[in-house]
């Protein structure tokens, strides 16, 4: 599989010039084989991760946790097919790539110790069609998601993601190591990643990351914490069933998952504006509004069918923008390659198991430049926004709620439980901050 320059025409959809591949070019196989591994690695232990966490909360056996990360897998091939692809009023139409929701893990561990997984999964399902409900009203509601709130959105989740990196780059490469070599392995995958940046030739900016991280995975054999996962037993083959846990349902926990949804729905607003914005895309006028209503929709469908077959919510990534930045590639065809090496992680568990056992160190230095690139892209919403003084004003409180309060524990606990659903999550706290103070403060016309 040859990886061929880019194409020499211009682009006509209003690249920019830092795009290589624009959101209509056609790519050799190799390039989309490769920039589609980059794609995944940067997202799929984000998509694996919260059922990890929820099965070890609830203490679910092995099986269960199994099938949950193959569903979360399986949706998330789904979902990203569903948002390239583009049929109807489905989908972005762009390289949006979905996984499951950290947002959610609260309200779903409240809900797993009161009725496990049967509720878990009950609540999913009938709150997850909100976001079908509300996507064709997207449009009517610029004035109240500006581009300005847009990207304290998208700041905040870049903000919020980049501290997890470390736990990566602080965890031991080995048995008996020190903490440091971690800095350093993540330092040398940065490094492959900013060199490979700094030559400005296009195959060097597609395979920068997927460099970065074999430097990573060498350096970790070399220091002896590179190791085969355990195959362990279960299944050849995931076979998704309905319902695979029952059915159950409790009214008082449905506040928090409405919530989140519509947090959810902000989010994948800044998330798909700021790819938009990398693609080389105008973030204004219908076309935008037709591709953020498209996106909500297909996250509705893909949250849905996801808790039909036992999983729990997806979302649309903003990491993943990182990738794009990176790379330099804005084809939406890419997404196919990506649906596809998804769904072979998820159907066969024995292939996806080496996927997780990527050293931390090195996903750890991966998602800190990931995780920075995401935070970037929201100041680039920011500042496509106009900067004033009201503008300055609003961001300056709404990062100061969001990066503050979750901080604080016992104050959130002193809260009324609505009040804490809402605000535990900086990214909620902030951007009901940017939602409140926008439609307070009203911008002057010109």
């Amino acid at each position: 599989m040859e990886i061929l320059p880019p194409p020499a025409s211009v682009p006509t959809n209003g690249n920019p010039a830092g795009v290589v591949y624009g959101l209509e070019d056609r790519m050799p196989l190799g390039t989309s084989v490769l920039v589609g591994a980059q794609h995944v690695s940067a997202m799929v232990v984000g998509t694996i991760t919260p059922p990890l966490i929820l099965a070890s909360i609830l203490k679910l056996p092995q099986a269960d946790t199994a099938y949950l990360i193959s569903i979360a897998l399986l949706a998330s091939a789904f979902g990203t097919w569903l948002q390239c692809k583009q049929r109807g009023p489905v989908g972005s139409g762009l390289l949006s790539v979905t996984g499951t929701s950290f947002a959610f893990l609260q309200p779903l561990t409240a809900a797993g110790q009161a009725g496990g997984l049967a509720l878990m999964l009950g609540l999913s399902c009938l709150t997850a069609p909100l976001l079908i409900l509300l996507a064709p009203f997207v449009s009517k509601l610029r004035t109240v998601f500006t581009p300005l709130v847009s990207g304290v959105v998208v700041l905040l989740i870049g903000t919020s993601l980049i501290p997890t990196a470390f736990f990566g780059l602080a965890a031991p490469v080995r048995s008996g190591a020190p903490l440091w070599w971690g800095l350093v392995v993540g330092a040398l995958v940065i490094a492959v990643i900013v060199v490979a940046q700094a030559t400005g030739r296009a195959w060097a900016r597609i395979a920068g990351a997927a460099c970065g991280v074999l430097a990573g995975c060498a350096l970790c054999g070399f220091l002896g914490g590179l190791h085969a996962p355990e195959m362990g037993a279960g299944e050849w083959i995931t076979r998704p069933r309905l319902l695979p846990h029952g059915f159950a349902f409790d009214w008082k926990f449905v506040p928090p998952f409405v919530f989140i949804y519509l947090v959810s729905l902000l989010e994948a607003m800044g998330d798909i504006a700021a790819t938009s914005q990398l693609s080389g895309l105008a973030t204004a006028g219908p076309a935008h509004w037709r591709r953020l209503s498209g996106g909500v929709l297909a996250d509705g469908i893909t949250s849905t069918a996801s808790a039909l077959f036992g999983g729990f919510p997806s979302a649309t990534y903003a990491q993943n923008n990182g990738v794009i930045q990176i790379t330099g590639v804005a084809s939406r065809r890419v997404g196919y390659v990506m649906a596809a090496m998804l769904a072979l992680l998820g159907l066969f568990p024995a292939v996806g198991r080496w996927v997780t056992v990527l050293p931390p160190s090195v996903l750890g230095g991966l998602a800190l430049m990931m995780f920075g690139l995401v935070a970037v892209a929201g100041i680039r919403l920011l500042l496509s926004a106009g900067f004033g003084q009201r503008e300055g004003v609003i961001v300056a409180l709404s990062l100061g709620v969001g990066l503050g309060l979750p901080t604080q524990p016992a104050l959130l606990e002193s809260l009324p439980s609505l009040l804490h659903s809402l605000l535990e999550s900086g990214i909620s706290a902030g951007g009901l901050t940017a939602l409140l103070l926008n439609l307070l403060w009203p911008a002057k016309e010109v």
